[in-house]
């Protein structure tokens, strides 16, 4: 009876990797922009706490484990959930009692950096783009156009810095002392992160290396930001043999759910888009 069921077992590859004693490594894939959902609606392209909080923890509590492995494309955005993700790999590591991994393919930049801190050792490409630790706010004014157009700008708040900012109105240098300084805070969150993380690895001075500036991955091995070069399958098959079972963890858009709601999300989902590819490209052509 035992013969059978291992022959049985050994045709079906997933439950033959679930009942094997082989060391496991959970692999989790985070790709995307940095943004919380839109309209409440998941969305595969972008990356969020609400996307990958099952997702990690299901991948920390996989039988077996010796490891989790985080394979990271980000240019950054929000650093709230750039802050999120990376306290949640953090707790899940501790209570488990596994170490986590962090491996860089194209990019971790900003919020992608600040979420590759959270492993015990991060490993590059030689052209993979580290860091961009700061902070930045971009947008347009448009008070000299609606001028010229005769057109009235309208706006009725109760509340001095409802409108901070406001695009259609001329800047207030008050406002812009306001954002430098909410700016300079998180800037501040952000350098403490990397140091917390990276502690005596960093091998630079402070002006260097958060000047919001990227480098290349070999660079970033100079400067302490990273540990080394290597892929994902080599370097775990290194540290736990080459009967190591990797277990992918990926986010996923289900059929149904891509249906569901879509007719009203166009709009929205186009926005989101052209936003995020123009994160990436910010990033890529500097």
């Amino acid at each position: 009876m035992r013969k059978k069921l291992r022959n049985f077992i050994s045709k079906i590859p997933i439950l033959k990797s679930i009942l094997s004693n082989a060391p496991r490594v959970s692999v989790v894939r985070l790709s995307g922009v940095l943004s919380p959902n839109q309209g409440g609606m998941p969305n595969r392209d972008t990356l969020n706490f609400e996307n990958v909080e099952s997702l990690l923890e299901d991948a920390y509590e996989a039988p077996n484990l010796k490891a989790v492995a985080l394979i990271i494309n980000s240019p950054g955005g929000t650093p709230a959930q750039a802050a999120l993700i990376a306290n949640k790999i953090v707790t899940l590591s501790k209570q488990n009692k596994v170490k986590t991994y962090a491996f860089i393919e194209d990019v971790a930049a900003s919020g992608g950096y600040w979420i590759a801190c959270a492993a015990h050792e991060i490993h590059v490409q030689p052209s993979s783009i580290i860091g961009s630790i700061g902070v930045v706010s971009a947008g347009f004014g448009f008070d000299a156009f609606i001028h010229k157009h005769g057109i009235q700008r309208r706006v009725y708040t109760a509340g001095d810095h409802k409108t901070m900012l406001d695009p259609f109105q001329k800047e207030n240098p008050s406002d812009i002392k306001r954002l430098k300084d909410i700016q300079k805070q998180l800037h501040q969150q952000f350098i403490d992160w990397v140091k917390s993380c990276r502690g005596n690895k960093l091998n630079s001075t402070d002006k260097k290396l958060f000047n919001g500036d990227i480098w290349l991955g070999t660079q970033a091995i100079d400067l302490g930001l990273v540990d080394g070069l290597s892929d994902m399958k080599s370097l775990m098959q290194k540290k736990f043999g080459k009967n190591t079972k990797f277990m992918p963890f990926s986010m996923s858009k289900g059929f149904l759910s891509s249906l569901i709601g879509s007719k009203h999300r166009i709009p929205d989902d186009l926005l989101e888009t052209l936003e995020n590819h123009a994160k990436w490209n910010a990033l890529l052509q500097r």
